[in-house]
Order: C-alpha cells, then sequence, then structure tokens
C-alpha cells in the first residue's frame, strides 16, 4: 500500500503586538502558502480595530481562512476551531498549498496539534456565578481555589487569567475531575503530517512593552472605543460573552458604562495586554522543537523566510 505524504504544516506564533499578520503577509506573498487565522478573537465580525485584524484591501489580497466567521454574541471553541482548521488545512494540500497558521491563541494550537480532550461543554449559568463570586472576592482567591482542586493546572494559570481560571472551575463543578485529567483523556486525533514551528519573541521584554502600549494608543485613535460602542448596542450581546473577554474590549466597556475614567481605561488595558503578553510567552516556552526569532530584529522577516525556505527544501 503506498504512503501518503503530507505536505507540512507550518506554525508562526508569538505573543501579541509583535508583528505576526506581518511576516505572515510577506510568507504569503513568496511562498505558496495558504494562511490560516489561529485568533480567538479575530474570528468575530465586528471586532476589527481591537484585534489588529487585517482590513479588507489586505484580506482581498491574502486570504484569512476563520477570519470573521462568526457574530460576536455566539461562542466559538476549541473543538469547533480544529474542526474548522482541519478543513481549511485540508482545503490548502489539495490545492499544493502549504497552510500556515498564524495567531497567538495558545489553547487552539494545542487543540488542533495534540487532539481535543474530553472536556465538557461551557455551562453559562455555572460562569455567571463563578464570575458574581470573582467580583465579589477576585480572580486571585479564586486561583488559590483551584490550587487545591488542580495544582497542575493552577500551576499555569496566572492568578488574573479570569478566562482560564473561570474554565477551570467550570471543569471541575461539572465533572468532579481536574482540567489536567481531562486533557489527558484525548477523545479526537491531532495534527496530521509533518510540522514546522516559528516562534516570534521580544529579546528585550521591555521593548514589546512599549510596542503593547504604543499599539493600544493607536488603536485608540483608529476608533477602538468607537467600536466597542456599536458592539454594546447589539440587544444579544453583553460584557460577560466570550467575545467580550479579549483584551481591550472588556476595558472600554467598562469606560463606556462609567465605571471608569479614560485615563483608567488605558491604563487597564494596556496592562490587561501585557499580562496576556506574559502568558502567551509561558506558553510558548513549552512548544516542542519550536525555532525562536527575535521579533524586533530589523531582518527577522528575511530570517524567518530563509529558514522555511530551508525547511521546505
Amino acid at each position: 500500500m503506498q504512503q501518503i505524504t503530507f505536505l507540512p504544516t507550518v506554525f508562526l506564533m508569538g505573543p501579541t503586538a509583535v508583528g505576526k499578520t506581518a511576516v505572515a503577509l510577506e510568507l504569503a506573498r513568496a511562498l505558496p502558502l495558504d494562511v490560516i487565522s489561529v485568533d480567538s478573537a479575530m474570528v468575530y465580525r465586528g471586532m476589527d480595530v481591537g484585534t489588529g485584524k487585517p482590513d479588507a484591501d489586505t484580506l482581498s489580497r491574502v486570504p484569512h481562512a476563520l477570519v470573521d466567521i462568526r457574530e460576536p454574541e455566539s461562542g466559538y471553541s476549541a473543538a469547533e476551531f480544529s474542526e474548522d482548521a482541519s478543513t481549511a488545512i485540508a482545503h490548502a494540500r489539495r490545492r499544493g498549498r502549504i497552510p500556515l497558521l498564524v495567531g497567538g491563541t495558545g489553547l487552539y494550537f494545542r487543540a488542533l496539534r495534540q487532539g481535543l480532550s474530553a472536556l465538557p461543554s461551557g455551562d453559562a449559568r455555572l460562569r455567571a456565578q463563578i464570575e458574581a463570586e470573582a467580583d465579589e472576592i477576585g480572580w486571585p482567591a479564586l486561583h488559590r481555589r483551584l490550587l487545591d482542586t488542580d495544582p497542575e493546572a493552577a500551576a499555569r494559570i496566572h492568578p488574573n487569567d479570569a478566562q482560564r481560571i473561570q474554565r477551570a472551575l467550570e471543569v471541575w463543578a461539572i465533572t468532579g475531575r481536574s482540567m489536567s485529567s481531562a486533557w489527558a483523556d484525548t477523545s479526537s486525533p491531532g495534527l496530521d503530517g509533518p510540522l514546522i514551528t516559528l516562534v516570534l519573541a521580544p529579546r528585550i521584554r521591555a521593548e514589546l512593552h512599549q510596542r503593547i502600549a504604543t499599539r493600544f494608543h493607536q488603536m485608540l485613535q483608529d476608533g477602538f472605543v468607537e467600536e466597542v460602542e456599536r458592539l454594546r448596542q447589539r440587544p444579544g450581546l453583553e460584557r460577560a460573552m466570550p467575545a467580550m473577554r479579549a483584551v481591550g474590549y472588556r476595558q472600554i466597556w467598562d469606560h463606556l458604562e462609567g465605571v471608569t475614567s479614560r485615563e483608567e481605561m488605558v491604563q487597564r488595558g494596556v496592562a490587561a495586554t501585557r499580562q496576556l503578553a506574559k502568558r502567551q510567552l509561558t506558553w510558548l516556552r513549552e512548544e516542542p522543537e519550536a525555532v525562536w526569532f527575535d521579533a524586533l530584529d530589523q531582518r527577522v522577516l528575511s530570517r524567518v523566510l530563509a529558514h522555511l525556505r530551508a525547511a521546505l527544501t
């Protein structure tokens, strides 16, 4: 029986604000690549400025799969991503092109590469209860509770990472099992064929912090507040929904509700983005066989392109 040979899949990973999209666009112009977004916020229509989504002209020239595929009122799970990404990868291969998966959502990358675990679906009522408790005692206190039920997960989750703390406590409440135990029971296959993993990350963390602050202020100039105001007018969209957990969106929502001043909103938005980048970098250090590039190196594009060309030959 003849063995089937797959084209490689390329992961281009990195924390927020390092320029992954710009590098992906240039790679797609130079090589036969199909770009597939791995971003839990870019999937939502109407969330453009705050996600750094490529504009319509760019998307027409270099299409990105899995962008603008959901309304922000609906959720989008790792299971749905894995299925959609697998379909996009197969489509690229049928066309004789190499799938290039680009983004910073580590859970999506892991779900696709390792397969999905037997995790339960989300429970909106339970999540609301956990969030209400967090409003009273704070997420660090709930993180300490997680230490008792799932110390392995707690060690990986930052005490202020609301979304992941909430999910881990939700899994425990529904199943009586830790998140780590549930992940160990894989219920769907992982990625097939050869994999090339590239990571863009800053050599100097302080420079990334400055870039994050500059980028956030630029987003505000580009209409980020107005974008969130339009989203707030949608009758089915609420602050607690998954789409509004994206960094910047909840902070601006609170500002528009009168909870914070504009100055406080900016400070909180920048701080939340820095915390996200820190979590992403922690996650990326666990990536097997990844090749790292200094995202702030002026020659980063040529270095990534040269490495990728060599790896594909």
